[in-house]
């Protein structure tokens, strides 16, 4: 079972992700906070840091005009706790060489969470 401080800040967090929150994800997570986003087995994009994350998740919250975690399933894994994740969103304006506005994305991934000084010090986002 999950430490239930450790599952309220992964709620806080996927919370304030729903709400396009920045403010409230920036909040729970440590002032050094690790991100990595992996699509395919690849890395993507990865930022160290409170003020790289904060950049990043502001520049994905404005690609979508609605979106949503929703946790399916949650289990500690050593250190760390490993949630996965069916997301769906909706594109805001057209991308260039991408999908056009109104682009429905669902799919589904892990985010793994671990935890440092009460606060999330590593998320790794996998798709």
């Amino acid at each position: 079972m999950t430490d239930p401080f450790r599952q309220a800040l992964i709620d806080a967090y996927i919370d304030a992700y729903n709400r396009f929150d920045i403010e409230g994800m920036l909040a729970v997570l440590s002032d050094d906070v690790r991100f990595e986003h992996h699509a395919g087995g690849d890395m993507s994009v990865a930022t160290d840091g409170k003020d790289e994350f904060g950049k990043l998740a502001r520049v994905g919250a404005a690609l979508f005009a609605s979106r949503r975690q929703e946790v399916t399933a949650v289990r500690d894994e050593g250190d760390t706790v490993v949630v996965d994740i069916a997301f769906h969103g909706e594109i805001a304006e057209d991308i260039p060489d991408g999908p056009g506005a109104g682009t429905v994305i669902e799919m589904v991934g892990t985010s793994e969470f671990a935890f440092d000084g009460g606060k999330i010090s590593r998320v790794i986002d996998r798709a």
